[in-house]
């Protein structure tokens, strides 16, 4: 049985923002970028966890760590996953609207 893995991509805005990267590398716990980047380790080799659809193509993928943090993504093929955004559960909603939006304005590209 063939292992199923994915390759991680960065959405870029149309002037040039990473929202996502932005967003982590922004974090001021060590620990929360840690264990993020470890669940997206678990992604990229198909290990998904704790994920739902947010709806319009859109899913959440929950990392159960401080203020329940959220990653936002898209699937952009078979293998490719479109890293979005990244929140938490006290912004939770905009954050999906955001997601949503910026996913809408990579389709149009």
């Amino acid at each position: 049985m063939k292992a199923c893995s994915f390759t991680l991509e960065y959405y870029i805005s149309e002037s040039n923002k990473i929202p996502f990267k932005d967003w982590l590398e922004g974090l001021k716990d060590i620990r929360a970028r840690a264990k993020i980047r470890i669940s997206l380790d678990r992604v990229r080799l198909g290990n998904f966890g704790h994920v739902k659809s947010v709806g319009e193509g859109v899913h959440e993928l929950k990392i159960d760590y401080g203020p329940g943090y959220r990653v936002y993504y898209a699937f952009a093929g078979n293998t490719i996953i479109l890293l979005l955004l990244g929140g938490d559960k006290a912004s939770q909603s905009k954050d999906i609207a955001r997601a949503k939006e910026y996913w809408k304005a990579c389709k149009r590209r």
